[in-house]
């Protein structure tokens, strides 16, 4: 009871309001903008912190990552333009419920499953976060791997109707994720000498590539009528999501834990939580239209609560354990020290008060980001009323500031070009780009887990069957691909037609 009225004491302090406010803002602006991530935000944000107290300084980081990573669903809906790759699984759901002229619907389920999925992970992290974060310090490189390796498995659900190309988009993907220095042994791959290649294709300019630049090649090169008319205005985003939320609360309510648990596997990330949530709605909505609104919907605020819900999970083992679920809170555990709130077991004796007010911020920032949120939507949203001729080349320059301001090289831009061209004859011949984007995300993880795990065992392939965890993982990875495998004979079988 002691800890409680403490609590209430710091988080009434009118000086922290203040500073939770101002962080929302510049999180929800950096968000909403391409290119600009919730790490950069958060980033940024470390010269200013340094002059502030403990608990404001972590509440300002808090709050701009939280509103960053929903406002990158913004530019995704409006322009098809994911603001952060946390966003990435959902844009094209999310922009072709704009183009069907439902803007309001696409921008609101995805600020309240956001919201809701801040909110269950904030009560998670403050009631379970040491056995959560005892579990995740079980998993080695090889638990890693197959969680991957599960993930990649997702390229299935995500990758359309044909298989074939599906397969032949995650491949592509893949074969760009190994472009650049061996994560392991450093040697330089498929660089052909430009030292531009050394580190890699970025994630952000593939990203901006991949989604924008192939919508703006599509956009410019439709015919004058039909769908190049101007964009239907936004309209009303919080009207009847209550109901939209109940109705979806089994898909916001897996979101959710998904996202809490790979968010507290240090080095996940929003981001596959994201893909992985999306991928399991996708894969319950079998036999069902996939373009049909309620599936979009369904998929859209799983994969929405994932992303933000990851967030709260990150925080468990940084504040356990002081071990980085994500960058993020490797600032955060950097901040903390500096401040003297050492992270760890100890915490919980020696700071109660700070690290349970620390908690109690991810509820206000989560519900602070429902009004906050819909200002910086109806902001936003007046650039739909822009003319097409106008507006084209107007999201073309932020592509490019986006993936310059990244990169800070000029290289990056021309990535966005080449990636935007392939992206758009891609879609030319109806080839899925999700499953691109997901070995672009994995294929690092895949790779690396993989070769440290051979290494550390001389070489011995049942290195990845030897741990509990590991032979857990490893037959639902497996599992997946055989009942993928059977179900697809089963669906042939069927649509065989019978001999009489």
């Amino acid at each position: 009871m002691v800890i409680l009225t403490d609590v209430l004491g710091v988080l009434l302090d009118v000086h922290l309001l203040l500073v939770i406010v101002a962080s929302a803002i510049y999180g929800l602006v950096l968000g909403a903008i391409p290119g600009l991530t919730a790490l950069m935000a958060t980033a940024l944000l470390v010269p200013v912190v340094m002059f502030m107290e403990p608990v404001p300084a972590i509440a300002a980081i808090i709050t701009s990552s939280a509103m960053a990573i929903f406002a990158g669903d913004i530019p995704g809906a409006l322009m098809r333009m994911p603001g952060t790759p946390a966003s990435a699984a959902y844009t094209d759901d999310a922009y072709s419920l704009t183009r069907e002229g439902k803007a309001g619907l696409s921008l609101g389920a995805g600020l309240f499953s956001s919201v809701l999925g801040g909110l269950l992970s904030a009560l998670v992290l403050t009631l379970a976060a040491p056995n959560l974060a005892e579990l995740a310090l079980q998993f080695s490189s090889v638990e890693y791997f197959w969680l991957a390796v599960l993930g990649l498995s997702c390229a299935t659900f995500v990758g359309g109707s044909s298989l074939l190309k599906g397969v032949a988009s995650l491949l592509f993907g893949l074969g760009l994720s190994t472009i650049g220095m061996d994560p392991v042994s450093g040697t330089p791959r498929f660089t052909f000498g430009v030292t531009n290649l050394l580190g890699g294709l970025g994630l952000i300019p593939l990203l901006i590539g991949v989604f924008a630049v192939s919508e703006l090649l599509r956009t410019v090169t439709l015919p004058p009528t039909g769908e190049r008319r101007a964009q239907p205005a936004v309209g009303s985003v919080s009207a009847g999501m209550g109901r939209l939320m109940w109705r979806h609360r089994r898909e916001v309510l897996r979101g959710s834990t998904l996202g809490t648990l790979v968010g507290a596997l240090p080095g996940a990330g929003a981001d596959i939580a994201a893909w992985i949530s999306y991928a399991v709605t996708r894969r319950s909505q079998k036999g069902k239209d996939p373009n049909a609104l309620d599936q979009k919907v369904e998929r859209l605020v799983s994969a929405g609560a994932a992303n933000n819900a990851a967030l709260g999970g990150a925080y468990i083992p940084a504040t356990v354990f002081g071990i980085p679920g994500d960058a993020i809170t490797a600032i955060v555990i950097s901040v903390m020290f500096l401040k003297g709130l050492n992270p760890g077991p100890t915490i919980f004796l020696n700071n109660p008060t700070a690290i349970y007010s620390i908690f109690a911020i991810f509820f206000v920032a989560n519900l602070l980001m429902i009004p906050l949120g819909i200002l910086c939507i109806r902001t936003f949203g007046l650039i739909l009323k822009v003319p097409t001729a106008y507006l084209t080349p107007i999201i073309l320059l932020f592509c490019i500031v986006g993936a310059f301001s990244v990169e800070n090289t000029l290289f990056a831009v021309g990535i966005i070009a080449i990636v935007g061209l392939l992206g758009y004859f891609m879609e030319a011949n109806d080839i899925p780009m999700a499953p691109a984007v997901l070995g672009l995300i994995l294929g690092p993880v895949i790779e690396q887990t993989f070769m440290t795990s051979m290494l550390k065992s001389g070489g011995e392939v049942s290195v990845f069957f030897d741990r509990p965890l590991a032979i857990a993982l490893a037959v639902v990875t497996l599992g997946s691909w055989a009942l993928a495998g059977v179900l697809k004979l089963v669906d042939a079988a069927k649509a065989r037609p019978v001999l009489t």
